[in-house]
């Protein structure tokens, strides 16, 4: 497989250096988060890493209250709040009391909420693709099968191989 932007060379196949292979893949999940990144600044709200994993985690966890967004985050509660503040006041979360718990408050994404996350995925994908349409077919064939079983094993730690030995 011959990398984007890489200088032709040939890369070993899977399996000679999990430790190369490793490497080759770092370096394209690199070039995929600069792409990632890029296609989500050109969005028309520029919003930070952090304030677009928030709105992923209102639209995946409906009504979470900052607790629940804090610990999805992994960040802390007075954190969690100002990020909220600022997703507030740009109108993209809004805050409810929740109807059976008073004291506890409800997030969620507002209806420019879900359009700013609308356009930074739509941004994504074309951008994906358009690096996706340089390649081979067959290549891309191989790096969908590869990224499913990365996906699996990852999901399931029980399904990985032992290494193989001599």
């Amino acid at each position: 497989m011959t990398l984007p932007g890489g200088d032709g060379d040939r890369v070993r196949g899977s399996g000679d250096d999990p430790s190369a292979d490793a490497r080759v893949i770092a370096d394209a999940v690199e070039r995929l988060a600069d792409l990632w990144s890029v296609a989500a600044q050109e969005a028309a709200v520029r919003l930070s890493a952090h304030q677009l994993r928030a709105l992923r985690v209102l639209e995946t966890a409906p009504e979470v209250n900052l607790t629940g967004l804090a610990d999805r985050l992994d960040i802390g509660l007075p954190t969690a709040s100002r990020l909220c503040d600022r997703l507030e006041a740009a109108g993209l979360l809004e805050r409810e009391l929740h109807p059976q718990r008073r004291r506890e408050v409800q997030l969620r994404l507002t209806v420019q909420g879900r359009r700013v996350l609308s356009d930074v995925a739509r941004r994504r994908t074309e951008a994906l693709a358009g690096v996706l349409a340089a390649m081979a077919p067959a290549e891309r064939s191989s790096l969908v099968r590869g990224m499913r079983a990365f996906l699996s094993t990852r999901a399931d730690p029980s399904s990985r191989r032992p290494p193989e030995g001599p």
